[in-house]
């Protein structure tokens, strides 16, 4: 069964639905092991959460939430900020739940794709949205689906970051990366290491799309983006929200 890519679902997704951290159910023990010990994930972390800049006050949604490591770190740097994880996984969600829990830190965290963010949170809503590790592993459609929603879901003037494998530009980062594509699919990933991302948060209306970083890893290069939703409505901001 494929992902619903118009970002319907509202029943419990089954694994058949998604991508699970690192590729099978029965990996996803290891995933916080696996993301420390082959991104480098205390660079790229810490540098997204630079460029997020998250402030009280502010509502933060992380898509693609996994085991809550982003979401936690976020709201131990603002404290006063709501802060909302979103994944289609129950199990990671629990181990999320636990994390935050273990830090002392009051993150909600919601079932769900990509293409629920607005359904979720509410539309016009978000002040900031990051996301990490998810849009390599997606269908190019839920990818699409994904950033419509996102943009959905975000204020006027409101910010999206990523930090995802983006394009491989040399053969030494194409060659890590095919790691990644045998866990994640190559089909699922092509688009991302072709360079291929910015493109479509661009088509899904956002302006200013671009790459803040580009961070080398023992599985590929990850680039850190950055892209804000317009302060003014267009076309799809009216068919989106249903009012000008």
């Amino acid at each position: 069964m494929k992902p619903d890519p118009g970002g319907f679902m509202t029943r419990p997704a089954s694994p058949a639905e998604f991508t699970p951290a690192l590729g099978h159910p029965s990996l996803t023990g290891l995933y916080d092991a696996a993301i420390a010990l082959m991104t480098r994930e205390t660079v790229w972390r810490a540098a997204l959460v630079a460029q997020l800049a998250p402030r009280d006050g502010e509502i933060i949604v992380d898509v693609g939430c996994g085991t809550g490591t982003l979401a936690t770190l976020i709201k131990v740097a603002a404290p006063g900020a709501e802060v909302i994880g979103i994944d289609p996984d129950p199990e990671v969600l629990d181990r999320a739940r636990a994390k935050a829990l273990g830090r002392g830190a009051d993150v909600a965290f919601l079932q769900g794709f990509a293409g629920l963010v607005a359904n979720l949170v509410g539309r016009n809503r978000a002040d900031k949205v990051v996301s990490s590790l998810v849009f390599h592993q997606v269908p190019i459609d839920g990818k699409r689906a994904g950033l419509v929603s996102i943009h959905a879901a975000l204020r006027p003037g409101g910010e999206l970051h990523i930090a995802d494998y983006g394009w491989q530009r040399t053969a030494s980062m194409r060659l890590l990366f095919r790691q990644v594509q045998a866990l994640d699919g190559v089909e699922n990933t092509r688009l991302n290491a072709a360079g291929g991302l910015p493109d479509l948060i661009a088509e899904a209306e956002f302006e200013g799309v671009e790459e803040r970083a580009v961070i080398a890893t023992a599985t590929g290069s990850i680039s850190l983006y950055r892209a804000g939703k317009p302060r003014s409505c267009s076309a799809l901001t009216i068919q989106e929200t249903g009012h000008a």
